[in-house]
């Protein structure tokens, strides 16, 4: 649960990361919305991307991978809808700015991760 939590927050705070540096990317409201961001963000990640992600095969192996950009700038767009679904106040301009904004919460992420030690806990479970 701890781990789940701390996932969390590195989630909530890779998105406000990005809103500060995407100039097309807006996320009005306390940090309670961040995390709502980063809970829907996370769901469409688990649960849509992989199929997105087989159902592309091709195009990312004749990419070399970078399509797996797009793959994510589309679920941080199918995150944003859910959020204004549920009425919180997330917006994205342009197809551009979330992918730009994706990426940024992808590497913020990872870097927060191994700050915090998170993926060595994974890999020491992994091990046993």
């Amino acid at each position: 649960m701890r781990r789940f939590l701390l996932r969390w927050i590195v989630s909530a705070a890779s998105a406000y990361v990005a809103m500060r540096l995407v100039a097309g990317f807006r996320i009005e409201g306390g940090w309670t919305v961040y995390f709502w961001l980063a809970l829907f963000f996370g769901l469409a990640n688990a649960l849509i991307a992989p199929l997105l992600k087989f159902l592309t095969c091709p195009l990312i192996l004749l990419t070399l991978g970078l399509f797996t950009l797009v793959i994510n700038g589309v679920m941080l767009l199918v995150a944003t809808r859910v959020a204004q679904f549920f009425g919180l106040p997330v917006f994205v301009d342009t197809f551009g700015a979330a992918i730009l904004a994706a990426l940024i919460i992808s590497v913020v992420s990872f870097l927060l991760s191994a700050l915090l030690g998170l993926d060595r806990e994974d890999r020491r479970r992994d091990r046993r």
